[in-house]
Parts: structure tokens; sequence; C-alpha cells
């Protein structure tokens, strides 16, 4: 009976829902697309916003039952594929780390040998949260520990509460490029790219990412010194007995990075090699059951969120596919009278507009499926050469250093208003820090971001040189 009231519902009338009939597919892509950005504006979460739009889509393309098939399919199919089983190894990684005091040892090292400069704890910081992203893949897990860790030191020594809750809103954007990353992995899953040549091409960029950040601490604390004064200088020695703190995050980093540049392992193989590397350490450092424990339900409700945003706007994917309207909209950028670097501009812009709405996942999930197909038909399409290509790149690498670009992008939206997940964590940790405090903070680590961005599109070698490496 439901099913019938339903079905009388969306196909009350032969014209179909918005009473246009079903010839015209790329019209009713855009009415839902409209209908879709209406509810994640009007602040409905994503996951809901893009499963109720792309229902409407289906249902109206091709029929209640079809509809209602593929709607059931898309969780399972998606669930089980192989690449997505890393998602939930590296965040059990971040959370295991946390857990056995590795990242305390690392920030401890890091505040010794760097804390001496303008700024200097803001600065250990940022290469602290540089080192657990490594190990960590998780932009909102980084902020919530160093919130816990590196803002109670910062405040102790008189920090501007503003920069101290900034560095760790921004820092936490690291995670996106620096290896393991579960937002690249979810870039390979949609676009179908090579997950190992993501992961390492996104090393260079985030730690140049990281020393952007770091200098933009310097010269801003140095400016204002009662912004960030320097800690304490420590004596050789001192900073030497603090190096076998960071032995862990080398280890698992080493792990990581040669099993997928030596070709010996899977990029799934070389993750959950590395989370039993960290257990190992965990267990070594004797660590509670209920730490343990703890790090698996962090872990079980995060990977929850995710896969749940995943389910919801690759409905909404499913959709664009019959509706053709990514096709449209790519062979609409061709024929813009524009300099492919102006066109990709264009395009960066819009994610810096979506992103103030829409979480860096969901972003990615979102507008993938239409952005990706154009900017590649713009460089020239799968067959091109590099002497034909508009960026003068091959296909692979252009869907490589466009992977790197477009996360770093949708990482920007972590510290921008009115979303910014990672403000939110922040001011969620430290109660006595309001949101608009740390939103003020992260100013200049977005523009520090922007820079960057512009930088690895003016020099795509940044990015490609170590995946080009792994294929010679």
């Amino acid at each position: 009976e439901i099913n019938m009231i339903l079905e009388k519902l969306f196909q009350g009338q032969p014209e179909g829902i918005f009473g246009i009939g079903y010839n015209d597919p790329s019209t009713v892509g855009i009415i839902c697309t409209v209908i879709l950005l209406i509810l994640v504006f009007s602040g409905v979460r994503v996951v809901f916003a893009a499963s109720i739009a792309g229902i409407i889509g289906l249902v109206e393309l091709i029929g209640f039952g079809p509809a209602l098939g593929n709607i059931g399919a898309i969780p399972y199919s998606k669930s089980v594929t192989f690449v997505l089983g890393l998602l939930p190894i590296f965040i059990l990684i971040g959370f295991l780390a946390y857990q056995a005091g590795i990242t305390r040892q690392l920030f401890e090292a890091a505040k010794a040998w760097v804390g001496f400069v303008p700024g200097g704890l803001a600065v250990a910081t940022v290469f602290a949260t540089a080192g657990f992203a490594a190990v960590s893949g998780a932009s909102t897990a980084t902020a919530a520990v160093f919130s816990r860790i590196a803002i109670p030191e910062m405040l102790k020594e008189g920090y501007d509460r503003k920069l101290a809750a900034g560095v760790v809103a921004a820092g936490g954007t690291l995670a996106s490029l620096i290896p393991p990353s579960a937002i690249l992995i979810i870039y390979a899953i949609i676009v179908e790219e090579s997950v190992g040549a993501l992961l390492l091409a996104g090393f260079l960029p985030g730690v140049f990412s990281a020393i952007v950040y770091a200098l933009i601490i310097i010269i801003w604390a140095k400016k204002n010194p009662g912004l960030g004064p320097p800690s304490r200088r420590y004596s050789l020695k001192e900073k030497i007995k603090t190096l076998p703190g960071i032995l862990p995050i080398a280890v698992v980093i080493s792990v990581i990075i040669s099993a997928i540049y030596a070709g010996w392992a899977t990029p799934t193989e070389a993750g959950s090699l590395g989370a039993f590397v960290v257990l190992i350490m965990a267990i070594y450092n004797k660590v509670k059951l209920s730490a343990l424990k703890a790090a698996l339900v962090e872990t079980a409700k995060l990977v929850a969120m995710i896969f749940s945003i995943i389910w919801g706007v690759l409905i909404f994917v499913r959709f664009l596919g019959f509706s053709g309207l990514p096709e449209d909209f790519a062979n609409w950028i061709i024929s813009l009278p524009l300099d492919p670097y102006a066109t990709l501009l264009l395009i960066l812009l819009g994610y810096v507009v979506l992103g103030m709405f829409i979480d860096a996942i969901g972003l990615l999930l979102l507008t993938l499926p239409v952005v990706y197909p154009a900017v590649m038909l713009l460089n020239g399409g799968p067959d091109v050469t590099v002497e034909d290509s508009a960026f003068g790149m091959t296909f692979n690498q252009v869907s490589v250093w466009f992977g790197i670009i477009v996360v770093k992008m949708a990482e920007v939206c972590l510290i921008t208003p009115p979303i910014g997940l990672n403000c939110f964590v922040v001011a969620g940790v430290r109660k006595d820090i309001p949101v608009t405090d740390v939103f003020k903070g992260v100013t200049l680590f977005f523009i520090a971001d922007i820079l960057t961005i512009l930088g690895l599109v003016l020099f795509p070698a940044v990015i490609t040189w170590l995946p080009d490496l792994m294929m010679s």
C-alpha cells in the first residue's frame, strides 16, 4: 500500500513530477541540482539533501520501481569496494597513535626544535599536526587531538587565543594531503585513479603547505610579538632526547610510503601494515584496554559518518549519470572563450563558494562527477599528447594534479564560515574559545592556502614528480 501511495505521489501524471515528461533529462538534472543547492544552503545536511534530490530525479527519469532498485543497491555495491577499506584503516591509525601517546611525544619534539622562533609553539603545532597527519588521514581528528594537546600549552605561554585556535584548525587540514589521506582515497574512488599515485603526489604539497603555514606564523608573530612569544631555547642534548618520540611516526610513514613506492604492497595492505605497527607500539607503551576500545569506537563513529555521506551523495551521482548533466557541463566548459587556466580558475572559485556551505567530503562527492570530466576534456581528452594538451601534461598526470589541487581546495572549506567544520571541532573541544575567535584566527592561514593552491597550479611538477618516479 505504501508503494502504491508513493508511486501515485511521484507518478500521478504521465508527464512526471515536474510536468515536463521523460525526454528532457538535462532539464531534470538542472532542476534537481537547484533543489540540492537550496536544501544545502537552507542548512540541511549533505547526506539528506543529496538523497532527496537524487531520489526525486531518479523517479522522474526512470520511474519509481527502477529508481527504488538503484537506491537500494548503491550502499552495498559501494561499501564493498576494495579501495574504500582504506578509510577505516587510516582513521584507526590516527586514533591508535593518539591513545598510544605518540601525538604528545611528537609535539614535545617539535617544541624543542623550533619553539625558540617567534610564534614557536604555533610553528611546533604546525609541524606536529603534519607529522600526525602522516598517521591519521582525517582532518577533524587531527584538529580534535591538538585542541587537547597544543592549545593549553600555547595559552599557558601567553599566546593570543585566536592564533592558538586558528593554527590548530588550519593545521588539521594538512591531513588532506600528507599520506595517508582519507579524502584522497575518496577522490581516487570517484574518478577511478590510482590510490598509490595520489598518496605519493600529496606528500610534497603537504610538506610545502606546512612550511608556508610556519613562515606565515613567524612573520605574523615577529610583527606582533604579543601574539606568540618564543619559548625557551633547548640545549642540543635536550633536543636529541626528544628524537625517540619522532621515531614511531617515522616508522609508520616509512612502512606505508616504501611499501606503496616499492610496489610490494597495495595501498590497502600498506595501510593495514601501518595500523598493525601502531597497535604494537600502543601495546608496548602499555596502553589500557579501555583506551584501545575508545580508539575503535571513535573510528567507528567517524567511519559511519563518512560512509553515510558517501551513500547519500552517490544516490545523487547515480541520478546525474542518467541525466547526462556531466557531459553537458563538460561541453559548456570547452565552449567558453577563455584560456584553459582562466577556466580552471573559475572552477576553483566555484569551490570556494560551495565550500562555505558543504563539508569537504560532500563537496568532492557532489562536484567531481560533473567537474572532473570537464577538466579532463579541457586538457584534450584521454588520448592527448603532452605537446597538444592544454596544461602540458598527459591524461594521468592531469588527473593526479587536479586531484591534489581540488582536495586542497576542498579542505579550505574546513576553515571557512559558515560550515568550517575544523573550526567548530576546535570550539567544541575548547569551550572557552568562541567559534568566532577560531574563524578570526584562521584568516591568514586561508590566505596562505590560496597562495599555495596558486603555486601548485603554476608548478605542477611539485605534485607529479613522485608519482612519475613510481611509474618509471
